[in-house]
Protein backbone atom coordinates (compact mmCIF):
# COMPACT_ATOMS: atom_id res chain seq x y z
CA UNK A 1 0.00 0.00 0.00
CA UNK A 2 1.78 3.18 -0.86
CA UNK A 3 2.71 5.34 2.22
CA UNK A 4 2.03 9.18 1.86
CA UNK A 5 4.83 11.86 2.45
CA UNK A 6 3.61 12.91 5.92
CA UNK A 7 6.64 13.99 8.00
CA UNK A 8 7.13 16.16 10.58
CA UNK A 9 9.29 19.21 9.83
CA UNK A 10 10.27 19.66 13.69
CA UNK A 11 10.75 16.89 16.28
CA UNK A 12 7.62 16.77 18.91
CA UNK A 13 7.78 14.86 22.42
CA UNK A 14 5.15 12.70 22.56
CA UNK A 15 4.05 10.47 25.58
CA UNK A 16 3.00 6.93 25.35
CA UNK A 17 0.83 5.53 27.84
CA UNK A 18 1.05 1.63 29.10
CA UNK A 19 -0.90 0.40 31.25
CA UNK A 20 0.24 -2.97 33.30
CA UNK A 21 -1.04 -5.52 35.22
CA UNK A 22 0.76 -8.38 35.67
CA UNK A 23 2.15 -7.91 32.34
CA UNK A 24 5.93 -6.85 32.94
CA UNK A 25 6.98 -9.58 29.86
CA UNK A 26 4.60 -8.14 27.53
CA UNK A 27 5.95 -4.34 28.99
CA UNK A 28 9.45 -5.24 28.11
CA UNK A 29 9.09 -6.41 24.63
CA UNK A 30 6.61 -3.33 23.53
CA UNK A 31 9.24 -1.09 24.88
CA UNK A 32 11.74 -2.39 22.95
CA UNK A 33 9.94 -1.80 19.89
CA UNK A 34 9.44 2.17 21.14
CA UNK A 35 12.64 2.55 21.58
CA UNK A 36 13.56 2.24 18.01
CA UNK A 37 11.09 4.58 16.98
CA UNK A 38 11.73 7.63 14.88
CA UNK A 39 10.84 11.51 14.35
CA UNK A 40 10.05 11.93 17.31
CA UNK A 41 11.00 12.17 21.18
CA UNK A 42 9.07 9.76 23.28
CA UNK A 43 8.15 9.15 27.18
CA UNK A 44 7.26 5.98 27.80
CA UNK A 45 5.02 6.47 30.76
CA UNK A 46 4.17 2.85 32.50
CA UNK A 47 0.68 2.93 34.82
CA UNK A 48 0.75 -0.22 36.93
CA UNK A 49 -2.53 -1.17 38.10
CA UNK A 50 -1.71 -2.99 41.30
CA UNK A 51 -0.01 -5.98 39.83
CA UNK A 52 1.45 -8.77 42.35
CA UNK A 53 4.65 -7.97 43.97
CA UNK A 54 6.80 -9.98 41.75
CA UNK A 55 5.63 -8.26 38.18
CA UNK A 56 5.96 -4.78 39.79
CA UNK A 57 9.59 -5.62 40.83
CA UNK A 58 10.43 -6.78 37.12
CA UNK A 59 8.33 -3.48 36.06
CA UNK A 60 10.66 -1.41 38.32
CA UNK A 61 13.62 -3.15 37.23
CA UNK A 62 12.64 -2.49 33.29
CA UNK A 63 11.54 1.05 34.15
CA UNK A 64 14.86 1.86 35.55
CA UNK A 65 17.26 0.05 32.84
CA UNK A 66 14.95 1.80 29.95
CA UNK A 67 14.59 5.21 31.60
CA UNK A 68 10.64 4.69 31.80
CA UNK A 69 8.50 6.80 34.06
CA UNK A 70 6.90 4.38 36.71
CA UNK A 71 3.71 5.48 37.99
CA UNK A 72 2.60 2.66 40.35
CA UNK A 73 -1.08 2.69 40.95
CA UNK A 74 -2.14 1.14 44.00
CA UNK A 75 -5.90 0.07 43.65
CA UNK A 76 -6.68 -1.23 39.98
CA UNK A 77 -10.03 0.54 38.72
CA UNK A 78 -10.29 -0.70 35.54
CA UNK A 79 -9.07 0.75 31.88
CA UNK A 80 -10.33 4.00 31.60
CA UNK A 81 -9.29 5.13 35.34
CA UNK A 82 -5.89 3.61 35.13
CA UNK A 83 -5.12 5.57 31.43
CA UNK A 84 -6.54 8.14 33.41
CA UNK A 85 -3.14 8.51 35.67
CA UNK A 86 -1.34 8.25 32.83
CA UNK A 87 -3.72 11.02 30.73
CA UNK A 88 -3.39 13.47 33.76
CA UNK A 89 0.13 12.95 33.92
CA UNK A 90 0.79 14.03 30.67
CA UNK A 91 -1.40 17.08 30.83
CA UNK A 92 0.80 18.18 33.72
CA UNK A 93 3.94 17.52 31.42
CA UNK A 94 2.22 20.20 28.68
CA UNK A 95 1.73 17.36 25.81
CA UNK A 96 0.19 18.06 22.52
CA UNK A 97 -1.20 14.42 22.25
CA UNK A 98 -0.79 11.04 23.56
CA UNK A 99 0.05 7.20 22.45
CA UNK A 100 -2.59 4.48 24.67
CA UNK A 101 -1.27 0.80 23.76
CA UNK A 102 -1.67 -2.05 25.43
CA UNK A 103 1.45 -3.65 26.88
CA UNK A 104 1.03 -6.43 24.45
CA UNK A 105 1.36 -4.25 20.86
CA UNK A 106 4.13 -4.07 18.70
CA UNK A 107 5.42 -1.39 16.45
CA UNK A 108 7.87 -2.90 13.86
CA UNK A 109 7.44 0.34 11.83
CA UNK A 110 9.86 2.93 13.10
CA UNK A 111 8.36 6.52 11.83
CA UNK A 112 4.40 4.70 13.24
CA UNK A 113 4.18 7.50 15.85
CA UNK A 114 5.71 10.33 13.45
CA UNK A 115 3.34 9.52 10.61
CA UNK A 116 -0.04 9.66 12.53
CA UNK A 117 1.04 12.77 14.65
CA UNK A 118 2.16 14.27 11.43
CA UNK A 119 -1.85 13.46 10.35
CA UNK A 120 -3.32 14.95 13.36
CA UNK A 121 -1.20 17.81 12.79
CA UNK A 122 -2.65 18.17 9.59
CA UNK A 123 -6.25 18.08 10.18
CA UNK A 124 -7.21 19.67 13.63
CA UNK A 125 -10.67 17.98 13.12
CA UNK A 126 -9.06 14.49 14.21
CA UNK A 127 -9.22 14.02 18.50
CA UNK A 128 -8.78 10.23 18.41
CA UNK A 129 -6.98 8.10 15.51
CA UNK A 130 -6.04 4.16 15.00
CA UNK A 131 -4.03 2.94 13.05
CA UNK A 132 -4.34 -0.59 11.34
CA UNK A 133 -3.93 -2.94 13.50
CA UNK A 134 -3.11 -7.04 12.72
CA UNK A 135 -3.01 -9.87 15.62
CA UNK A 136 -1.43 -12.96 15.27
CA UNK A 137 -3.19 -14.83 12.97
CA UNK A 138 -3.25 -11.72 11.16
CA UNK A 139 -6.96 -10.54 11.00
CA UNK A 140 -7.43 -6.84 10.90
CA UNK A 141 -8.90 -5.53 14.01
CA UNK A 142 -9.53 -1.46 12.68
CA UNK A 143 -11.60 0.14 12.25
CA UNK A 144 -14.67 -0.28 14.07
CA UNK A 145 -18.61 -0.07 13.44
CA UNK A 146 -21.11 0.99 15.69
CA UNK A 147 -23.55 -1.91 17.47
CA UNK A 148 -27.21 -1.59 15.92
CA UNK A 149 -30.69 -1.64 18.35
CA UNK A 150 -30.90 -4.78 17.50
CA UNK A 151 -27.66 -6.42 17.66
CA UNK A 152 -27.23 -4.63 21.32
CA UNK A 153 -30.88 -6.77 22.34
CA UNK A 154 -29.53 -10.01 20.94
CA UNK A 155 -26.02 -9.78 21.50
CA UNK A 156 -25.99 -13.23 23.27
CA UNK A 157 -26.60 -14.45 19.90
CA UNK A 158 -24.18 -13.17 18.16
CA UNK A 159 -21.35 -14.03 20.82
CA UNK A 160 -22.07 -17.74 20.45
CA UNK A 161 -22.28 -16.99 16.54
CA UNK A 162 -19.29 -15.21 16.43
CA UNK A 163 -17.71 -17.86 19.01
CA UNK A 164 -18.52 -20.39 16.90
CA UNK A 165 -16.99 -19.16 13.57
CA UNK A 166 -13.90 -18.00 15.55
CA UNK A 167 -14.09 -14.40 14.44
CA UNK A 168 -13.94 -11.65 16.72
CA UNK A 169 -17.10 -10.45 17.76
CA UNK A 170 -16.10 -6.88 16.90
CA UNK A 171 -17.77 -5.45 13.44
CA UNK A 172 -14.65 -4.58 11.34
CA UNK A 173 -14.43 -2.44 8.43
CA UNK A 174 -12.77 -2.44 5.35
CA UNK A 175 -9.17 -1.73 6.46
CA UNK A 176 -7.73 -1.10 3.64
CA UNK A 177 -8.49 3.14 3.03
CA UNK A 178 -7.92 5.92 5.31
CA UNK A 179 -11.12 7.97 6.78
CA UNK A 180 -12.94 9.07 9.16
CA UNK A 181 -14.99 6.10 11.14
CA UNK A 182 -17.23 5.30 13.92
CA UNK A 183 -14.54 3.60 16.19
CA UNK A 184 -11.13 2.31 16.18
CA UNK A 185 -9.50 -0.30 18.97
CA UNK A 186 -8.99 0.99 22.41
CA UNK A 187 -5.81 -1.51 22.40
CA UNK A 188 -3.96 1.76 20.42
CA UNK A 189 -5.04 4.74 19.84
CA UNK A 190 -3.99 8.38 19.77
CA UNK A 191 -5.83 10.93 21.81
CA UNK A 192 -5.41 15.13 21.27
CA UNK A 193 -4.77 15.84 24.57
CA UNK A 194 -7.07 19.06 24.44
CA UNK A 195 -10.16 17.31 23.71
CA UNK A 196 -8.86 14.76 26.31
CA UNK A 197 -9.40 17.68 28.82
CA UNK A 198 -12.35 18.98 27.14
CA UNK A 199 -14.72 15.76 28.11
CA UNK A 200 -13.29 15.45 31.71
CA UNK A 201 -10.81 12.61 30.40
CA UNK A 202 -12.16 8.96 30.14
CA UNK A 203 -15.52 7.40 31.66
CA UNK A 204 -14.57 5.84 34.62
CA UNK A 205 -17.68 4.64 35.20
CA UNK A 206 -16.95 1.62 33.53
CA UNK A 207 -14.00 -1.29 34.63
CA UNK A 208 -13.21 -3.00 31.33
CA UNK A 209 -15.41 -3.50 28.36
CA UNK A 210 -17.32 -0.83 26.42
CA UNK A 211 -14.35 1.58 26.29
CA UNK A 212 -14.37 2.26 22.50
CA UNK A 213 -17.99 3.38 22.05
CA UNK A 214 -18.23 5.20 24.78
CA UNK A 215 -15.35 7.31 23.42
CA UNK A 216 -16.42 7.42 20.15
CA UNK A 217 -19.68 8.70 21.11
CA UNK A 218 -17.85 11.37 23.43
CA UNK A 219 -16.53 12.46 19.69
CA UNK A 220 -19.04 12.30 17.84
CA UNK A 221 -20.88 14.74 20.73
CA UNK A 222 -18.56 16.80 20.56
CA UNK A 223 -18.47 17.61 16.57
CA UNK A 224 -15.09 16.22 16.32
CA UNK A 225 -13.71 13.46 14.18
CA UNK A 226 -12.22 9.90 14.83
CA UNK A 227 -9.82 8.85 12.04
CA UNK A 228 -8.61 5.49 10.75
CA UNK A 229 -4.90 5.62 9.00
CA UNK A 230 -4.71 2.82 7.03
CA UNK A 231 -0.77 3.43 5.84
CA UNK A 232 0.45 2.88 9.18
CA UNK A 233 0.42 -0.41 11.04
CA UNK A 234 1.11 -2.39 14.67
CA UNK A 235 0.75 -5.78 15.62
CA UNK A 236 -1.71 -6.96 18.56
CA UNK A 237 -0.19 -10.18 19.75
CA UNK A 238 -2.98 -10.70 22.08
CA UNK A 239 -3.46 -14.04 23.38
CA UNK A 240 -6.45 -15.43 24.54
CA UNK A 241 -7.07 -16.95 28.28
CA UNK A 242 -9.34 -17.91 30.72
CA UNK A 243 -8.76 -15.79 33.81
CA UNK A 244 -11.15 -15.22 36.72
CA UNK A 245 -14.79 -16.55 36.51
CA UNK A 246 -16.44 -16.47 32.96
CA UNK A 247 -19.50 -15.57 35.06
CA UNK A 248 -18.63 -12.88 36.72
CA UNK A 249 -17.12 -11.07 33.83
CA UNK A 250 -19.99 -11.55 31.70
CA UNK A 251 -21.95 -9.94 34.83
CA UNK A 252 -19.38 -6.74 34.13
CA UNK A 253 -19.60 -6.71 30.29
CA UNK A 254 -23.75 -6.14 31.22
CA UNK A 255 -22.55 -3.34 33.51
CA UNK A 256 -20.60 -1.75 31.20
CA UNK A 257 -23.09 -2.10 28.04
CA UNK A 258 -25.79 -0.48 30.49
CA UNK A 259 -23.82 2.56 31.20
CA UNK A 260 -22.92 2.77 27.41
CA UNK A 261 -26.69 2.40 26.30
CA UNK A 262 -28.13 4.70 28.88
CA UNK A 263 -25.39 7.69 28.40
CA UNK A 264 -23.42 7.22 25.41
CA UNK A 265 -25.32 6.11 22.34
CA UNK A 266 -28.02 7.42 20.32
CA UNK A 267 -30.71 5.20 21.34
CA UNK A 268 -34.20 6.59 22.38
CA UNK A 269 -35.70 6.20 25.46
CA UNK A 270 -37.36 3.06 24.33
CA UNK A 271 -34.69 1.42 23.43
CA UNK A 272 -32.65 2.29 25.69
CA UNK A 273 -35.66 0.53 28.19
CA UNK A 274 -35.60 -2.28 26.39
CA UNK A 275 -31.74 -2.63 26.36
CA UNK A 276 -31.83 -2.37 30.28
CA UNK A 277 -34.72 -4.79 30.58
CA UNK A 278 -33.06 -7.29 28.80
CA UNK A 279 -29.78 -6.97 30.55
CA UNK A 280 -31.62 -7.42 34.08
CA UNK A 281 -32.75 -10.55 32.71
CA UNK A 282 -29.29 -11.55 31.30
CA UNK A 283 -27.79 -10.57 35.04
CA UNK A 284 -30.36 -12.88 36.44
CA UNK A 285 -29.53 -16.01 34.44
CA UNK A 286 -25.91 -15.03 34.53
CA UNK A 287 -25.87 -15.02 38.46
CA UNK A 288 -27.79 -18.17 38.98
CA UNK A 289 -24.39 -19.82 37.19
CA UNK A 290 -22.66 -18.25 39.91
Amino acid sequence: MPRPNLYLNYRMRIPVILLNHNSAIDCRKCVSFLQRQKGVDIEIVVVDNCSSKNDLNELQTLCKEELCTLIENKENHGYNAGNNIGLRYAVKKGYKYALIANPDMEFPEPDYIARVISKMEVDKNIVVCGTDIIDAKGRHQNPLDYVSFWSELFWPIDMIRYKLSGKPLATTLNYTNSRYCPIVSGCCLFVRMSFIKQIGFFDENVFLYCEEPILAHQVKTAGMKLYYMAEAQAVHRHIKFQKGNPYGRMVLLCNSRDHKNKYHSDFNRLQVTLLLISSRLRKWFIKLKL
